[in-house]
């Protein structure tokens, strides 16, 4: 078991260096990028809604008071990649896009009966796109070609703590450490002479953020009910910019260390139901992030409040080994419906989609594979933007072993 561990560790790392760029999405230039709105795990395709879910054989990450229903002597340990594939229409023209990445490392385990852990890295912001055009030297018909590019992100470094309270209702909270650069490049000429010149911004983000979560779990006749809440509190980014301008062979011209500025991530709601008599589950979420207000609105967009609506349906086979039910194989539907932080030029960027997942476990149990595929749509075609028509493919491993039972000597 620890021997799979390090190497799925060591192909992540791999993966993460050797991960293809290329969504190039033009909405990821506004604000920090794109948001991680989904969740690339067991709850993927039921429409990544599981707020109410426990962590009973997966760890669940959209509630932080999942991890107080982890088995004791139970230690769980996953990894998620995910590819892309786009297809972007303007009112004139399509370009087809597409990478793989890494989406999330995290293990967890339950040291006593009613303590539960989890710690992960996952992304949070994805920032991709190169726009290119022509400037036009003033007084003149003699044009430039100018292309700005953005690339990097912010990710989260999470460390979750759950208590089990009572046999119904578990709490607990997740304290993330959001870090990460954004590289902002800016080049004038293409004509391959010593005139050519680029300016490159680098701007490193980092805050600590809290999330607090709670589950409620009762019988309802032969049904299990579950209830989750969670709350994530505001908090502030802190950036360092630093600015330089560069030839065309890299030669440092300028540079500068540049004031720096803050960034304002508004306080989130979320609330999840889930009912399930043990083959089929329901689930339903809803989260509200209230982004309006809270940074300054620029010329081309504006922030706005941003929901998010999920729901599902896992069904599950089963084996029963004398006494003990096993998990087989599970079949999920879902979809989601997010309406985006940002308003560009009077259009909010909103994000519909459609997914099917399933999961089988290896032989020994110890492994259980996850597939899960979503297609959607979004944005807008309307005043000169584009609308992103794209499929998402999601790996998941997920490892379960005994590794806190006490041996009895005879």
């Amino acid at each position: 078991m620890r021997k799979i561990i390090l190497g799925c560790l060591l192909l992540l790392a791999a993966e993460h260096v050797q991960a293809q760029k290329g969504v190039n999405s033009l909405y990821s230039a506004f604000g920090i990028g794109d948001l991680e709105e989904k969740d690339y795990s067991r709850s993927f395709g039921m429409g990544s809604a599981g707020i109410a879910r426990p962590s009973g054989s997966f760890l669940n990450e959209l509630n932080p008071a999942s991890y107080g229903r982890i088995p004791m002597e139970t230690f769980l340990f996953e990894v998620s990649l995910a590819a892309k594939a786009l297809q972007y229409n303007t009112s004139t023209e399509s370009q087809p896009a597409g990478d793989v990445n890494f989406k999330r490392v995290a293990m967890g385990f339950k040291p006593h009966k009613i303590w539960g852990v989890g710690i992960g890295l996952m992304p949070y912001s994805r920032v991709d796109y190169k726009m290119l055009n022509t400037k036009f030297i003033e007084g003149t018909n003699t044009g430039i070609r100018n292309a700005v590019e953005g690339s990097g992100g912010i990710n989260r470094l999470y460390l979750s703590n759950a208590l089990q309270i009572s046999k119904n209702f578990s709490v607990g909270v997740s304290t993330a450490f959001l870090f990460g650069p954004v590289t902002t490049t800016d080049s004038l000429g293409s004509s391959g002479s010593d005139e050519d010149i680029y300016s490159e911004q680098r701007r490193a983000y980092r805050s600590f953020n809290l999330t607090t979560g709670l589950q409620y779990s009762g019988k309802i006749g032969e049904w299990q009910l579950g209830l989750g809440a969670t709350y994530r509190f505001k908090s502030t980014l802190s950036t360092d910019d630093d600015f330089s301008i560069h030839s065309k062979d890299a030669t440092v011209l300028y540079e500068e260390k540049r004031s720096s500025s803050d960034y304002v991530l508004p306080e989130q709601i979320g609330a999840g139901l889930s009912l399930t008599n043990g083959a089929i589950t329901w689930v339903a979420d809803y989260r509200q992030q209230n982004w309006k207000g809270s940074n300054p609105n620029l010329q081309d967009y504006k922030y706005v409040n941003s929901r998010r609506y999920a729901a599902g349906v896992e069904y599950s086979f089963y084996k029963y080994y004398f006494d003990s039910r096993v998990e087989g194989l599970s079949l999920q539907a879902g979809f989601n419906y997010h309406t985006g932080y940002m308003q560009i030029k009077g259009q909010q960027i909103n994000d519909l989609g459609f997914s099917l997942g399933g999961s089988l476990p290896s032989k020994t149990g110890h492994l259980r594979y996850y597939l899960g595929v979503e297609a959607g749509q979004r944005g807008t075609a309307l005043q000169g933007l584009v609308k992103e028509n794209y499929v998402n493919f999601v790996l998941h491993l997920s490892m379960r072993d005994n590794w806190f039972f006490k041996r009895r000597e005879y």
